[in-house]
């Protein structure tokens, strides 16, 4: 319920081509990633870059240490970049050829990306504030505009149905992230993440620069309007940083076809220390950006600090750890009980991380699914509201008490190297639930996404 429909229809290509196996999960994402390098390069070209200029557009993409994280992890994040990315390109390709079929390439591009994140609306709305400055807005004259974001729409509708038969969920998820998440940002914290990268950063503040003042680039005004539309609805909704890097590329690709222009005027070679530059000094944090390290020497490489026999590894890493071992300590309540007990016994876990381990790995025991009142997972309902023997894994025991006659605490699950939320938390037993379990589970429809 948290996001369109993109993500969910590549998992199950994933899991239907590779199963839940890791390389399958890390593919697609990956492949993006690659597929915006590409794209990268293509943009620079695309704008009159030479053979240097199409490779240093390619190594900013590569020292941008953030596109390790977001093009590892199985999310609709890699993919949003890639529609922004081929937007862009896609963009260019109609400034410099004035080609109607391009608009519409336009609109699916936007429709398809939008049934991936919503963010993808930013971009859109960014384009048609944009394409008024472009050419005394007489884009706006030409019918095929309209059909291209009619195109959009058509994609996009089946999504809008969905949310509306379930009363906007999406409305629910993003008021808890503003609450939550989004809210507590400085409002300075956008701006100032963006300059954490400082080498590439540079790289695109010249493209930036030369979409308005440079004789030649200017000519692609429009995508620099756009950028300036698109970091502005960025800044004031409080975003996360990481909504912005969709756009680096086109940024990327611009100052690289204007160092280019620079470097012939004094001496080309000069482009080897410009590509040493921009790419060497990532080159350390990369273990520290994806898992290339085994464990013990990833600890150690990052200089990661031993207290009460935990490792603080940052989020991404610590969430790979924990999982298994909180499986097989269901598994083993879970063959404690007896043959009728099975029979009629639901596994209930606290939040989906620890529903959807229990869904990929428990497979392997025999476990039957689980089920969670948390996001997705509550709309897939509550299984059988007769049964009588309930193991919970993560819930509270205020939560517990409120439910069952009997609890009782098996162990308290803890992980030298998993993340906070997923350290120390209960396994209990729990029998003889004591309210209406559909009424109960239909009540917690405002707070699932808590």
């Amino acid at each position: 319920m948290e996001f369109p429909p993109f993500i969910g229809l590549v998992g199950n290509l994933s899991y239907l081509l590779f199963d839940y196996s890791l390389m399958g999960m890390r593919l697609f994402p990956t492949l993006a990633g690659t597929a915006i390098l590409v794209l990268c390069c293509y943009m620079a070209k695309e704008m009159g870059g030479k053979r240097w200029a199409v490779i240093l557009a390619g190594l900013c993409v590569l020292a941008f240490l953030p596109y390790y994280r977001n093009h590892m992890l199985f999310q609709p994040v890699a993919f949003n970049q890639f529609f922004w990315v081929l937007g862009f390109f896609v963009l260019l390709k109609y400034l410099n050829t004035n080609k109607t079929y391009l608009l519409y390439l336009l609109g699916v591009i936007g429709g398809i990306g939008l049934m991936n994140k919503y963010t993808m609306l930013i971009w859109g709305f960014a384009l048609a504030i944009a394409f008024v400055f472009h050419n005394k807005a007489r884009i706006y004259k030409r019918p095929a505009l309209y059909g291209a974001a009619l195109t959009a729409l058509v994609i996009f509708l089946p999504n809008i149905l969905w949310q509306s038969q379930y009363d906007w969920p999406i409305l629910r998820h993003l008021s808890e992230l503003q609450s939550t998440q989004l809210g507590e940002h400085n409002v300075f914290e956008f701006g100032l993440d963006q300059l954490k990268y400082p080498f590439t950063f540079a790289i695109s503040l010249i493209g930036f620069i030369v979409f308005f003042r440079d004789k030649h680039l200017q000519y692609y005004r429009t995508v620099g309007i756009a950028i300036v539309v698109i970091f502005s609805l960025l800044w004031i909704f409080q975003s996360k940083s990481y909504y912005f890097f969709g756009a680096y590329p086109v940024l990327f690709a611009a100052g690289a076809v204007k160092a280019e222009q620079w470097l012939k005027q004094i001496n080309i070679n000069w482009s080897y220390a410009l590509a040493a530059f921009i790419l060497l000094p990532s080159l350390p944090f990369i273990p520290e950006s994806i898992p290339v390290l085994p464990i013990e020497q990833h600890i150690s490489y990052s200089d990661k600090k031993v207290q009460d026999g935990r490792v603080e590894l940052t989020s991404d890493y610590a969430d790979m750890f924990g999982w298994p071992e909180q499986v097989q300590l269901v598994d083993s309540v879970y063959r404690s009980l007896s043959a009728e007990d099975k029979k009629n016994a639901i596994i209930w876990a606290e939040n989906y991380g620890e529903a959807g381990a229990i869904k990929i790995l428990g497979d392997q025991y025999g476990l039957p699914d689980p089920i969670s009142r948390h996001g997705s997972f509550w709309l897939w309902g509550y299984q059988n509201p007769d049964a009588n023997v309930w193991i919970s894994i993560g819930n509270e025991k205020e939560v517990l008490t409120e439910v069952f006659e009997e609890i009782t605490l098996v162990t308290m699950i803890s992980h030298e190297y998993a993340i906070d939320e997923e350290n120390g938390i209960p396994l209990y037993i729990c029998r003889k639930p004591k309210i209406d379990i559909p009424k109960w589970w239909a009540d917690y429809e405002k707070h699932i996404f808590d």
